[in-house]
């Protein structure tokens, strides 16, 4: 054993050595005597703030004399030396428990007296550690601390997102797989193919859980009165952190929620957010139902008010959380007021769009200027008293998916990440030549118009032989041909069904739906070359006459055919022209409120039987939605167009208060593309917003030869104000199929549907009702 006087020598060398700077100090006062070694300096203290503690004295120290105590504000706890301490040698060991913290910077002192000089200064050594009962140190990496409610909340969050310099936006997704929803059986969804996204969706709902908010107490823009959610004093903010200026949105609390946590907050752009931006959220002075100020989270506060942890993964965000304060600082919002800020980018239009637009361009450079390939397989005559005949075949198209492309299968991606080309596909057509351009196929002919008809949900190209559509087709001398939405038709249902029990499976709707927009363009082609349609005899009469005009071709779609055909549109290089029936976008906004999810929520459900994780599900599929609906292709249906693609004319053609598809989907539809409204949209007092079609410019006069959107009228009674869909018999008669089924309605698509086309009045001075309208 070393003597005492060797050892005290020893000692003074050492604190020389230190102050010399060859030895790195401890934390502040702490002396060599008395060593720390649990809790460790500078650490996280587990939540549950169950923590080991070890102290080893010099011997020249009196262990009977230490004095031990946890320190942070407002706190002093002493561990007592007989009832909690332990003594082995010269080692004292104890547990310490969430009764001796507080939740904050923390500092554990312990002190001691010396043996022989027992006078003398006591010895003193202090280590600093933090504890926060309510963050989760271990996930808060792949978890977002400000919102404990769900893993991903608050969402979209670019916390979820790394750098990446081979990206449009410099940024990528990168979900943990733990951090996604998990279904019933406890299969988390695979984040594979989101993570290859740079950014989330333009129109992506933004979520979060605001224990005991009221809304309407707290000043948050309704649906009914979007206008508010650019006032100054606004309690929702976002901002667009590239420009800084403020975006309009409406809000609302879940209303299908489950009594237990509640409902999420749900924030939903009024037009969609600008390709590659990063967005900045702000929640301020949120109010509960009795006008309380709510608290902000724990998590919130320690960037907020500046409560510094010993986390790793806390402290990476805090020079991020300071940008994203100063940033809403310069744009009026303060900081002490906020209940949660958050950011998030949204993906680059190449993101968004390069797989459709590659296959699109891949497949059309395999042809060139020629019709794909095609066989006519029945030729029926004198089908009724208006279609003169019908011709059904099928036409050939590149296949970009796996195997033969059948329902679930994936795309065929090569070594640049991209769809590459596995063989072909068979793609069946229906084409109707209606009576008015040849009454029994002999001269004189007045070829029709071509038009390429898009089918509604989970449906068939049989749809073209629907009633409606065949009225519009002799009335207005349009020859409609159409194929199925190879994606989303009748034989994908299982697929959607398979998706629906494990959202995992949802890239299989995504891509397949995206090989199915290359149908229709290649039947648009079929319909506007030398060598397609107009050269077979199956479309001409018996003196080899055109029976239809190959000139021009124009598209016209209802429901999911509006839904889909807005994006197929904005990529078509077919058609300039195009007609969305019933519209709207944004699976995530329409879903919730349409009747005809019913089923599949059945089966959602039992799967994923937690309200918020199906809401964060569903936003999180918006992001894979977007590549395969007209959400993700918005911004360039009508002006900015893609690359080597022409820009299009669009009129919408919505039905009031429809219960498949939510008006206000086709109204962000409209802000988003640049429409116009023919005015009035609807009688004073048939819908419940302050200002009826908010920021959507009325037409000056007519005819109007830009995109427009016309509200038909029904009288059915208007939607509810909230995230559930209208059903009957509360909201009566579904007005659906009503639009196309007016005449008038279709004098207007007809006017519209030509070349050099353009809005006309059909409706005089009042609103457009339909045929149905009482």
């Amino acid at each position: 054993m070393v003597s005492r006087i060797t050892r005290t020598t020893a000692l003074v060398a050492l604190v020389g050595l230190i102050a010399a700077g060859c030895v790195p100090p401890g934390p502040p006062d702490n002396s060599p005597l008395i060593r720390i070694f649990a809790p460790g300096h500078a650490t996280q203290a587990p939540t549950n703030g169950v923590i080991p503690l070890r102290i080893d004295l010099d011997e020249v120290l009196n262990p009977a004399s230490i004095k031990v105590s946890v320190r942070g504000t407002d706190h002093v706890q002493r561990i007592g030396r007989r009832r909690r301490l332990t003594l082995t040698g010269n080692t004292y060991t104890a547990t310490l428990g969430p009764a001796d913290l507080v939740a904050g910077p923390l500092t554990l002192e312990v002190t001691a007296k010396f043996r022989t000089r027992p006078h003398r200064p006591r010895a003193l050594s202090r280590t600093s550690f933090s504890w926060e009962p309510e963050i989760d140190a271990e996930t808060a990496g792949r978890c977002d601390v400000t919102d404990q409610a769900s893993c991903l909340l608050p969402f979209p969050n670019d916390h979820f997102t790394v750098d990446d310099p081979g990206t449009d936006t410099a940024r990528r997704v990168s979900f943990d797989l733990a951090s996604m929803p998990a279904n019933s059986s406890g299969v988390h969804i695979d984040p594979t193919e989101w993570n290859r996204n740079d950014g989330f969706s333009p129109g992506t709902p933004i979520l979060a859980f605001v224990p005991g908010l009221d809304s309407a107490a707290s000043g948050i823009a309704p649906i009914t009165d979007i206008g508010r959610s650019l006032d100054p004093d606004q309690a929702v903010v976002l901002v667009d952190a590239v420009t800084g200026e403020r975006q309009p949105f409406f809000a609302e609390l879940d209303a299908q929620a489950d009594p237990e946590p509640g409902p999420v907050l749900i924030i939903r752009p009024a037009r969609n957010l600008t390709e590659g931006h990063r967005f900045i959220v702000a929640l301020r002075n949120l109010r509960d139902g009795e006008t309380n100020t709510i608290a902000p989270s724990r998590g919130f506060r320690l960037y907020r008010d500046g409560i510094e942890t010993y986390a790793p993964a806390v402290e990476a965000r805090r020079a991020h959380m300071e940008d994203i304060f100063a940033t809403l600082a310069a744009a009026g919002v303060e900081r002490e007021s906020l209940y949660l800020a958050w950011d998030f980018t949204v993906s680059s239009t190449r993101s968004l769009s390069e797989r459709m637009l590659h296959i699109r361009d891949d497949a059309f450079a395999s042809i060139g200027d020629a019709a794909p390939a095609f066989t006519v397989d029945s030729v029926q005559d004198d089908v009724d008293d208006r279609i003169y005949r019908r011709v059904t075949g099928t036409f050939t198209v590149p296949n970009y998916l796996t195997g033969a492309g059948e329902p679930g299968s994936r795309f065929n991606n090569g070594p640049d990440g991209l769809p590459a080309r596995n063989g072909d596909q068979t793609a069946s057509f229906i084409c109707n030549i209606p009576r008015a351009a040849s009454a029994d196929g002999e001269l004189p002919v007045d070829p029709a118009r071509a038009g390429v008809y898009g089918h509604g949900l989970l449906g068939s190209n049989s749809e073209v032989n629907a009633g409606n559509v065949r009225s519009m087709s002799n009335e207005h001398n349009f020859m409609f041909c159409a194929t199925k939405w190879t994606g989303f038709a009748d034989e994908d249902i299982g697929t959607a069904v398979s998706a629906a029990q494990d959202f995992s499976n949802f890239p299989e709707l995504a891509d397949r739906t995206q090989q199915g927009f290359l149908h229709f363009l290649f039947l648009g082609r079929l319909l506007r070359t030398p060598d397609g349609f107009v050269a077979d005899s199956a479309f001409q009469a018996s003196d080899g006459t055109a029976l239809f005009d190959p000139s021009d071709v124009f598209y016209d779609g209802n429901s999911q055919g509006a839904i889909l055909g807005g994006a197929v549109t904005a990529v078509s290089t077919e058609w300039t022209r195009a007609v969305l029936g019933v519209p709207g976008m944004n699976y995530s906004t329409l879903l919730q409120r349409s009747v005809d999810f019913d089923a599949y929520l059945a089966i959602i459900i039992p799967a994923y039987p937690d309200e918020l994780d199906r809401v964060v599900a569903g936003a999180i599929t918006q992001m894979l939605w977007d590549r395969a609906e007209a959400n993700g292709y918005a911004a360039h249906m009508t002006g900015d167009p893609y690359p080597a693609t022409p820009a299009h004319t669009v009129l919408l053609h919505p039905a009031f208060g429809d219960h498949q598809v939510a008006n206000i989907t086709a109204e962000i539809e409209a802000r988003t593309i640049g429409a116009s409204l023919r005015a009035p949209g609807l009688a004073p007092g048939r819908g419940t917003a302050v200002e009826p079609f908010w920021d959507i410019p009325t037409i000056p006069s007519f005819p109007f030869g830009g995109s427009a959107i016309v509200m038909w009228d029904s009288g059915t009674p208007a939607p509810p104000d909230a995230n559930l869909p209208p059903r009957s018999p509360d909201y009566g008669d579904d007005p659906h199929g009503d639009p196309r089924s007016t005449p008038e309605a279709r004098v207007q698509k007809s006017e519209f549907l030509r070349s050099g086309g353009a809005v006309i009045e059909v409706c005089g001075v009042g609103p457009c009702l339909t045929s149905a309208h009482p």
